[in-house]
């Protein structure tokens, strides 16, 4: 079992006297530094030129390139897009890097697989909220606050873990429980989360359900229904109650048909492809591919994102939607 930090077992002091500069100011970026501002922590801002750099000034933060922000800052928090960090890193972050300096992450992928290699004499954590960025801050200003995973890569300074569990503490993470893990944990087994079931598995599934039942004669709109559509009523209950919370309260004509076709859908077979997937990820054999489909130019990725795009579920649910009452 993972160790779990609350507010009780951390403290803002491994951050006092620092500042922290947020590079990159998007979903993620926006909201940490507005949390760590609001937790009393200095903040300062870095961003490429173009990026967000207005927003950030709006937002009353001292605004400044990624190199200067650097050296004005012991704590560097790298937020922007993973395959932009390692040639920013080498570019604008490591030529300004002085002895003792925290460097950290939200993701595990470049350190994990090598993309960026820091300095011996810088500390390396990941503080990585389970929350977008709009409910990471949605949380906090309600006075709540995101799980929050946290690791030491490197340790140089003897103080890396209470920087990381105080900035998680500074994000609001303690008050949820801060989960205490390894880059190779967090990154692969975030990996595999998305392909898997979230981003993957899941829309897959729905696609296929809603092809099933149109080629059967369905009208669209009822196949969207079905298997979109009330996905949510079923997450919803997943994410309060847990998988038997949600059994509980579902028809039993509906929990018979889940117990009974279920372990048929997710067959031997499916199993096997996810154990394949896994060590695609675990081997990076996919880490390579993604880094090679981005040195190319994307192609694959364009391709099936206007295939995806093109599904006749997409102008069935906007449709669908444009119906609602919201």
């Amino acid at each position: 079992m993972a160790t779990v930090y609350t507010d009780a077992d951390a403290s803002l002091e491994a951050l006092k006297g620092k500042t922290v500069a947020i590079l990159g100011y998007g979903s993620q970026g926006h909201a940490q530094a507005l949390n760590l501002r609001d937790s009393g922590v200095e903040v300062i801002i870095g961003v490429r030129p173009g990026f967000s750099w207005e927003r950030a000034a709006s937002d009353g933060f001292p605004v400044m390139s990624i190199p200067d922000a650097v050296q004005n800052a012991e704590v560097l928090m790298l937020l922007i897009n993973d395959e932009a960090q390692p040639a920013v890193f080498a570019e604008q972050i490591a030529p300004a890097l002085r002895e003792g300096h925290t460097l950290g992450f939200a993701h595990g992928f470049n350190i994990h697989f090598g993309q960026i290699v820091p300095p011996e004499w810088v500390d390396v954590i990941m503080v990585s909220p389970k929350a977008v960025g709009p409910q990471l801050r949605r949380l906090f200003v309600a006075g709540q606050g995101a799980p929050c995973l946290i690791a030491v890569h490197q340790d140089y300074t003897g103080t890396a873990k209470a920087t990381a569990l105080a900035y998680a503490k500074a994000l609001g993470g303690t008050r949820a429980g801060v989960y205490e893990t390894t880059f190779a944990e967090e990154c692969e087994a975030d990996l595999f989360g998305e392909q898997v079931v979230l981003c993957g598995g899941v829309p897959a599934l729905i696609r296929a359900a809603f092809e099933t039942l149109v080629e059967a004669g369905y009208t669209p709109e009822v196949a969207y229904f079905e298997c979109l559509h009330e996905l949510k009523l079923i997450t919803d209950l997943i994410y309060e109650s847990g998988i038997s919370g949600m059994e509980s309260v579902i028809s039993d004509t509906a929990h018979y048909g889940a117990l009974t076709r279920g372990p048929r859908l997710i067959d031997a077979h499916v199993r096997e492809t996810m154990r394949a997937i896994l060590h695609e990820i675990r081997t990076g054999q996919f880490a390579r591919e993604w880094l090679l489909e981005n040195a190319v130019g994307r192609p694959v990725y364009q391709t099936l994102t206007r295939q995806s795009e093109a599904h006749p579920i997409e102008p069935v649910g906007r449709q669908v939607r444009a119906r609602l009452v919201r």
